[in-house]
C-alpha cells in the first residue's frame, strides 16, 4: 500500500528522535510545559507544596524542602558532569588547542558581557533587580543542541562544534560568576574545611588512586563542607570534577567513562526534575502583561538581543581583525543562526534567578517569565534561520535526520 512508506518513514523519523540530540531539548520544551500547566492548573497548590512545603525544621537541616534538595543537591550532579565535560575539553579536547579555543572564548565572554549590559540597560535602574544582571548570560546545551538536532546534518559540523565549544566555555564563566557573585556570607571554618578535602581529593589524583568510591565519598564531604561554608553547594560538584584522574594506572579512561556513566542520567533525571520544580510559573498572579515589566523585559532582551549581538559581533570582528576565523565552511548567515541559539538560557539561567532574589519569590517568578519567552523566542528564531539558510544534500541520505 502506499501508506506504508509514509508510515515507516515516519516512525524512523520519530524512533531518531531519540537517538539524537533532539529528544534532550524537547525533553526540556515538555518538562517546562508541564511545569506551567501544572502552576497554572487547580492542582497548583499542591504543586508549590510539594516543592516548598517544610519537610522538617530548618534547625535540623538547612535543606529542609524538597526545592533545596533538588537545587543544593541533586544539581550537583549537573555541576560535577559539566566539569568532567570542561576538564577533558580543556586536556584533551577542542579547548586544548590554543588556535581552536582562541573565538570560542572571545565569543563566550562577549555573549556573556553585552547581555548583562542589555539587562543592566534596562532594570538597572531599580536597585532591587540589579542582583539579576547574570541571569541571561547563560546558554543551555541541551537545549540548544537539541534544536540543531532537529534540523538533522543540515548544520554542519563545524557549526555544532562551534556552538558546544562556546555553551562550555559559557558554563566555565556561569560557575565563577556562581562562586563570585552569589555567595553568601562566608564561614571561614567551613572554608577551611573544604579546602582541606579539595587538598586530600588532588593528592589522591597525585598519587594515582584511581578507584571511584574514595572519590565519590570525598566528593560528598566536600559537597557538605561547601553547602554550610557560604559558597554555594554546586561548586562542590566543579571541584570535585577537576580531581578526577583522566586515566587509571592501566591505561584505560576513567574521567570519560564516569561522564559517559553520568551523561544520560543528568540528561533525562537532573535536569528534568530541576526544570519541572522549577520553570512553574502562576501567570495568574502576575497577569500576562507582566512581561513588559523591566525584569522579565530585560532578562528576555538580553538573552535575544544581547546573545546574538554580542557572540555575532565578536566572531566578526575577531574573523575581520585577523585575530581568529570563523567556522570553515559556513556562511555568515549560518553563523548568525547559531549565535540566535546562544540565547537558550533555560536550566543555568533558572539556577541564577534562584540565587539573584532568594528572599523574593515574586522576583524570582518574573525572572522566569523573562528566561522562558527569551530561551523559546531564541530557540524558534534560531531554528528559522538555520533552516533558511542550511542546505547539505546529504541530510536526504541520513537515516537518522529527523524530518522537519
Amino acid at each position: 500500500m502506499a501508506s506504508q512508506p509514509i508510515i515507516k518513514t515516519v516512525t524512523r523519523q520519530f524512533k531518531a528522535l531519540f537517538v539524537s540530540d533532539a529528544f534532550e531539548g524537547i525533553l526540556l520544551i515538555a518538562v517546562a510545559a508541564a511545569a506551567m500547566f501544572v502552576a497554572n492548573s487547580a492542582v497548583a497548590e499542591s504543586y508549590r507544596h510539594l516543592f516548598h512545603g517544610e519537610l522538617f525544621p530548618s534547625a535540623t537541616f538547612k535543606l529542609n524542602t524538597l526545592h533545596l534538595w533538588i537545587n543544593d543537591a541533586l544539581m550537583v550532579i549537573f555541576f560535577f558532569v559539566v566539569g568532567l565535560e570542561v576538564k577533558r575539553e580543556l586536556i584533551s579536547g577542542n579547548l586544548a588547542d590554543p588556535k581552536q579555543r582562541t573565538l570560542p572564548i572571545l565569543a563566550a565572554i562577549a555573549g556573556m558581557g553585552v547581555p548583562a549590559l542589555v539587562y543592566m540597560a534596562i532594570a538597572g535602574g531599580e536597585a532591587n533587580l540589579t542582583s539579576g544582571w547574570a541571569i541571561p548570560a547563560a546558554t543551555d546545551i541541551a537545549f540548544a543542541m537539541g534544536v540543531v538536532g532537529l534540523l538533522g546534518t543540515r548544520v554542519p559540523a563545524v557549526l555544532r562544534l562551534f556552538l558546544l565549544t562556546v555553551a562550555i566555555v559559557d558554563d566555565i564563566g556561569a560557575v565563577m560568576v556562581i562562586a563570585i557573585f552569589y555567595t553568601a556570607n562566608i564561614k571561614l571554618t567551613w572554608l577551611v574545611a573544604s579546602l582541606l578535602v579539595l587538598g586530600a581529593m588532588f593528592a589522591m589524583n597525585r598519587l594515582r588512586i584511581d578507584r571511584t568510591w574514595p572519590y565519590i565519598l570525598a566528593a560528598v564531604v566536600l559537597w557538605y563542607c561547601v553547602l554550610n561554608s557560604g559558597v554555594h553547594a554546586t561548586i562542590a560538584g566543579v571541584l570535585a570534577a577537576f580531581t578526577i584522574p583522566m586515566r587509571r594506572r592501566n591505561g584505560e579512561p576513567l574521567l570519560e567513562n564516569i561522564e559517559h556513566g553520568l551523561v544520560g542520567w543528568n540528561a533525562y533525571l537532573v535536569v528534568p526534575v530541576f526544570g519541572f520544580a522549577n520553570a512553574g510559573v502562576d501567570i495568574s498572579e502576575l497577569g500576562f502583561d507582566a512581561l513588559l515589566d523591566p525584569l522579565p523585559l530585560a532578562v528576555a532582551a538580553g538573552l535575544v538581543v544581547g546573545k546574538q549581538v554580542g557572540i555575532f559581533s565578536c566572531v566578526f570582528a575577531a574573523d575581520r581583525l585577523g585575530i581568529a576565523k570563523k567556522p570553515k565552511g559556513c556562511t555568515w548567515a549560518e553563523v548568525w543562526g547559531v549565535t540566535i541559539l546562544c540565547g537558550i538560557g533555560f536550566t543555568m539561567s533558572l539556577f541564577i534567578g534562584e540565587l539573584a532574589f532568594p528572599e523574593y519569590r515574586l522576583l524570582i517568578d518574573e525572572a522566569k517569565i523573562g528566561i522562558l519567552t527569551g530561551s523559546l523566542i531564541s530557540a524558534v528564531m534560531g531554528y528559522a534561520v538555520l533552516r533558511l539558510t542550511t542546505s547539505h544534500p546529504e541530510e536526504k541520505d541520513d537515516p537518522t535526520s529527523p524530518v522537519v
